[in-house]
């Protein structure tokens, strides 16, 4: 947990230092919406509930890689080695897993708010949408941290991350975009129930595989 926790303090002061980076990810949220609002404004009541949820859920998933990506970019092969010497694999691949999952519910969160008051918010069970984000910023957290390690390996090819993420993001977006879906409709909880085990479920596996397979990518 010492290890964790300072692992953890690293990428937090890190990422203050590189303010611009957070930056632009905040306002790439708002430039993305501020668009959507200019396209859509004159049609504002033909756009129906499964649109509005669409479009939300595609400038989520373009904020996730973009804020994932550079999970290991800043991370030089003398660092690297230089954090092999002090801390284990483990503790490397659990705290950027950590870390990104609060950078991405942050994210997420501000950008729900801005888009539900840019383009109205026409979700029925609120609490059950905010879990939907929940679940889908932790699943796009884990599984980009994964794969943004893998293509750290080749010499950090963004096209080789968005190659590797597109077939393991797939199944959770679909999931996590029917989760949304019975929350827009209001829907009773409980039809929503194997839903939420599923990507429960899809996050804990890719942790685990991260915890189990990590230390042999660090090594190489």
């Amino acid at each position: 947990m010492n290890e964790l926790k300072t692992l953890i303090g690293k990428e937090i002061t890190l990422e203050w230092r590189q303010r611009y980076a957070l930056n632009g990810m905040i306002l790439y949220i708002v430039s993305t919406v501020f668009v959507c609002y200019l396209s859509f404004r004159l049609k504002s009541s033909q756009l129906n509930p499964i649109t509005w949820n669409t479009l939300f859920w595609i400038i989520l998933l373009f904020t996730a890689v973009s804020a994932i990506a550079k999970s290991f970019t800043q991370e030089r092969a003398g660092r690297a080695l230089y954090y092999y010497t002090l801390a284990s694999p483990q503790g490397i691949i659990l705290s950027k897993i950590l870390y990104n999952s609060g950078l991405l519910l942050l994210l997420s969160m501000l950008g729900f708010g801005f888009y539900a008051f840019v383009m109205g918010n026409p979700v029925g069970d609120l609490p059950m949408y905010l879990l939907s984000i929940v679940l889908g910023s932790l699943g796009f957290a884990t599984t980009l941290t994964l794969v943004a390690g893998i293509a750290s390996k080749a010499d950090n090819n963004g096209a080789l991350m968005s190659i590797l993420s597109f077939p393991l993001i797939l199944p959770m977006l679909l999931m996590v975009m029917k989760l949304a879906k019975n929350a827009l409709d209001d829907l009773d909880r409980s039809a929503s129930l194997d839903e939420i085990l599923v990507l429960l479920a899809l996050d804990m596996m890719v942790v685990a595989l991260s915890y189990i397979l990590f230390p042999y990518l660090w090594r190489s």
